[in-house]
């Protein structure tokens, strides 16, 4: 899978990367289960579906924030075999719930919060892992073939999920989702070769022990906050992610509702664009081997954030769905662009002593973020319309590139400061 140019990054990569696109396509393949366990075994409203949404990634978020600096100054593979054995067990839970008919919207509930907590450590745990399992030449490539693979899943795990579900039940997908993270900790666990492991700073004795500090919880944002490149892409991302995922709602309640499309429809016309994904993946090394990094972020990240006032337009019938198509398309191609160099950046720019609280403080900004801006544009969306919010929504990513840095920090952080 590596292309021409491309030296191979050796075993202990590979199974990491193996692991990981075995649970992107459980996850894909499992995209929305909850929502739609929730509508037709639970037969719950709207009000109690979006309550489940935000509640996995609110409280999720919540309670992962203490993990990043636990999880910090230990090592990271058994980490992520943890977090993969407690996605795992929990989704599991769910189908048990099920088949013993005693299945119910807490439950549910429950589980999102565990897995969305889970997520979040595995994913700031993985950051740290790869930083330290390769050469920091070889990081713009790794980060390249996680996003093509992430894009690949988003493509192809969706219409097989909802295959899935069709043929065999609402519980197919929770099952081969757990199934693929029990597959992920498997690889992770045959990783081998020693890890190097962090050592505690100063006045950090507590870490080791279990004890939390508010000062070892704030150190991801503190370096975030106070570092020149990493503050404006980390308030950049934050808010085009939330402004983009605000609109995904209010397009299936216009696509779905007003303007008539079926629900195969809806999801072609968010399938295909996902090809941009792989284009704009691959395209990232070489446009940064020829411009420089800077420059990408600054070109990819300022052109993802023209497409999606587009969807303002959008209207019924073959035309509407071309035009999602091509502003999705667009838009996914840019981003993939954008996303390899961003993680490579923040990756270079952190210490390795605080890799991991850092990855966990973005993350749980960017989510929480998300979350609460999905619920405003859903009250926003009552008062003018669901048209009208994604224009808003659009009109306001116009200004986003403002905030990506202009200036480039050449000096990579290799020890704590």
């Amino acid at each position: 899978m590596t292309g021409a140019g491309e030296r191979p990054l050796g075993r202990r990569f590979g199974l990491l990367w193996a692991a990981y696109a075995v649970s992107a396509f459980g996850t894909w393949l499992a995209f929305d289960a909850f929502s739609l366990i929730a509508v037709v075994v639970l037969h719950a409203g709207a009000t109690e579906v979006a309550l489940l949404s935000a509640s996995g990634l609110a409280v999720g978020a919540a309670l992962a924030l203490p993990l990043g600096a636990w999880v910090e100054f230990r090592p990271k593979r058994p980490v992520l075999v943890a977090a993969d054995l407690v996605r795992c067990a929990a989704l599991l839970t769910v189908p048990v719930a099920f088949a013993l008919d005693g299945l119910g919207l807490g439950q549910l509930m429950l589980v999102s919060v565990v897995v969305a907590a889970a997520d979040i450590t595995f994913n700031a745990a993985t950051g740290a892992y790869l930083k330290s399992l390769l050469p920091p030449e070889d990081l713009l490539v790794a980060n390249g073939r996680f996003e093509a693979t992430m894009w690949t899943a988003t493509a192809i795990g969706p219409p097989l999920g909802g295959a899935a579900v069709a043929v065999f039940g609402p519980m197919a997908t929770v099952l081969v989702n757990a199934v693929s993270f029990l597959l992920s900790a498997l690889g992770i666990r045959a990783i081998d070769g020693k890890e190097t492991q962090q050592s505690l700073p100063a006045g950090a004795g507590d870490l080791r022990a279990g004890g939390l500090r508010s000062g070892d919880l704030r150190a991801g944002w503190r370096h975030i906050l106070t570092h020149p490149t990493l503050r404006p892409l980390f308030l950049n991302t934050a808010l085009v992610n939330s402004l983009i995922m605000a609109q995904a709602p209010l397009l299936a309640v216009l696509m779905l509702g007003r303007l008539g499309f079926s629900p195969w429809q809806y999801g072609l016309a968010f399938a295909v664009p996902c090809l941009g994904g792989l284009l704009g993946s691959r395209l990232s090394r070489r446009l940064t081997a020829r411009h420089g990094r800077h420059r990408i972020l600054l070109v990819a990240g300022t052109l993802r954030a023209c497409w999606p006032v587009g969807l303002a337009f959008i209207g019924p019938g073959t035309s509407g769905l071309v035009l999602v198509m091509a502003v999705e398309f667009g838009l996914i191609t840019c981003a993939a662009t954008f996303n390899p160099a961003l993680a490579t950046t923040r990756l270079e720019q952190t210490p390795p002593d605080r890799v991991t609280r850092t990855l966990t403080a973005w993350s749980i900004t960017t989510k929480t973020a998300t979350a609460a801006t999905t619920a405003l544009w859903g009250l926003l969306s009552a008062l003018t319309g669901p048209r009208a919010a994604i224009a808003l929504a659009g009109i306001l990513l116009l200004a986003t590139p403002l905030l990506l840095p202009r200036h480039e920090d050449t000096a990579p952080h290799s020890a704590s400061r």
